[in-house]
Parts: C-alpha cells; structure tokens; sequence
C-alpha cells in the first residue's frame, strides 16, 4: 500500500502540477481525474493513435464550447461524435447570447416570459428556435442552390461551419482543421427539424446517415490504435464505442460522466464494463470520472497544454 499524502497548494501552481498531486491523495474521484489526465497526454501523443472526442450537446449550450473549440483548433482529437443540440447551440450562439440564469427559476414564468431554461442557462426564443429557423433556412437554400440533393451529417456540419464562418463557432473550427464532426442522430433536435421542414418542400433533399457508417468504417479498420475521450452519454457515447469493438476495442478510454450503472443505461456504465462487449481491450489504459463535466473537462484539457 502506498501512503496518502496531503496536496501541497502553491501561488501560481500549474493545473498539471495539481493533478499529479491529485495521484497520490487518495482523495476519491480526484485520483480517477489525475489517471484520466495521464491516459489522455498518452493517447494524443501517439500520432498514429486514431482519437475521438464524443460529448453531448447541453455542454455546447456553456463556457465548454470554448474548451471544445480549443481542442478542434488544436486538432488533438481526429474525429468529433455528438448530438444534434451540438449543432443547435454552436449555430444559435453564432448570431444570438445564452444567459446565465438559476436552476431554481420559477419555469411556468419562464415560459410566459419567452424563456427556455437548460439548467441555470438562459435561452430566449429568439435566441434559440427563432435564430435556428432563419439561419438554417438561409444555409439549406445557399447549398441546395448549389446543387446539393443528398448529404451525411459530416457533410453538414462541415458546409455549416463553413456557413457560419466565426471564431467562436466550433462547427468553424472543426471544418478549419479538417475534423468531421459526426452526428448519429441527426434529426433529434432544432437543425435536424429544419432539415425535415425543407425536404417537405424539396423532395429531391435528403440526408444519407449510411455515409457517416461508411467514414467510421473506414477510419476504424486504418487505425493502428485507437482511444477516446467520452464525456456524458448517450447515442454520441455508444457510437464511438460500438465501432471500436470491430478492431477490438479501444486502447485509450476516459469516461466523464454524473450517470449512476445502478439502472444499466448506457450513459451510466463504466469503461470496465465495456470490456466484456469488446468495446475497450482488456488491456486499454481506461478511467471513468464522475462529476460534472464543466469541471473535470477544463482541467483534464489544462492538463494536457501544460504538457503538450
């Protein structure tokens, strides 16, 4: 056994600093966080490692869309798997604030007042469904006019960052470093509505999600390696996963997630069990962290510039 040692704080201490004192204290999930920090320097230091970055859209509505697009202009991830309110948000926020609002809003009042709440964030209507149609409906005309009639999610979120054309976007950021950002889900939200709305009046426009298959296809069976960096759940979680059991699991995997496994729901399961479906290698260097991720994910990516 090794002894628990006290974290030792001093002024200015790197992030990275932190977490490796976190290793040795024995202080519950801190320790998990300090593995995960390690794993992950490990799996973007290996170049020909094939790495995903999977997270669900609710993170886009907050600050960790600036963490998110730090990691799309760095390219330290390859491929990019989410849910559709990851386009939803990226796309509002482009033209419209989110505010910081209290989960314990009176949300009938809200309602009256115009106001979506996504736990303590704000979304006017204008600021969401409202900026959502127009937008998209001027994006979908620009492309179909073009003579676009049949496109995969990848496709989309690459011309759509290329639509929108701001910094601050991370749809932008990943078609600027040439990431795809795949969306196993793609009608489960506003964009994906819009998309419905226009074929009703375009029937020549349709989306084609087997072409995204084909793309995981193709970089699961080129990777030499392969890790992945999952934060919450859901469909976005289980795609990554479900293709990596076809080369036998991943060797990198980091799990941030506030999901219990009591109920035997995806989002909730540990990376332990994913190795009895072959989706980790019995040998894979692999944690899950529990706590929220506006916490845990700024610090584990500190870590990895401090080391990078």
């Amino acid at each position: 056994m090794e002894e628990v040692k006290d974290i030792q704080l001093t002024s200015g201490m790197e992030v990275s600093r932190l977490l490796e004192q976190m290793s040795g204290a024995g202080g519950f999930n801190a320790s998990m966080l300090s593995e995960a920090g390690e794993i992950l320097l490990q799996m973007v230091s290996q170049k020909e490692c094939l790495k995903f970055l999977s997270f669900t859209g609710n993170l886009v509505a907050t600050g960790l869309r600036g963490v998110l697009r730090e990691l799309a202009k760095r390219r330290l991830f390859d491929v990019f798997v989410t849910t559709c309110g990851t386009l939803d948000h990226d796309l509002a926020r482009s033209f419209k604030p989110y505010y910081r609002g209290t989960f314990f809003a009176d949300d009938a009042e809200l309602r009256e007042k115009g106001i979506h709440r996504l736990g303590n964030v704000f979304l006017p209507h204008e600021s969401y469904g409202l900026i959502i149609e127009e937008k998209m409906r001027e994006f979908l005309v620009e492309i179909y006019e073009k003579g676009v009639r049949e496109i995969s999610s990848h496709e989309l979120c690459k011309e759509l960052g290329r639509w929108i054309g701001k910094e601050d976007s991370i749809l932008y950021s990943c078609q600027r470093s040439g990431i795809p950002v795949i969306v196993p889900g793609p009608t489960d939200g506003a964009v994906g509505y819009q998309l419905w709305l226009f074929s009703q009046e375009h029937r020549d426009f349709r989306l084609n999600p087997l072409k995204d298959e084909q793309l995981m296809n193709d970089l699961i069976w080129q990777a030499k390696s392969c890790g992945a960096l999952v934060v919450g759940g859901g469909i976005s979680k289980h795609h990554v996963i479900w293709w990596a059991q076809f080369r036998g699991g991943l060797d990198y995997a980091v799990y941030l997630t506030t999901a219990g496994e009591y109920d035997g729901s995806l989002s909730g399961a540990r990376t332990r069990e994913a190795i009895s479906w072959g989706k980790i290698k019995a040998g894979a260097r692999h944690v899950t962290v529990e706590g929220d991720a506006t916490i845990t994910l700024p610090l584990l990516v500190c870590r990895l510039l401090d080391s990078l």
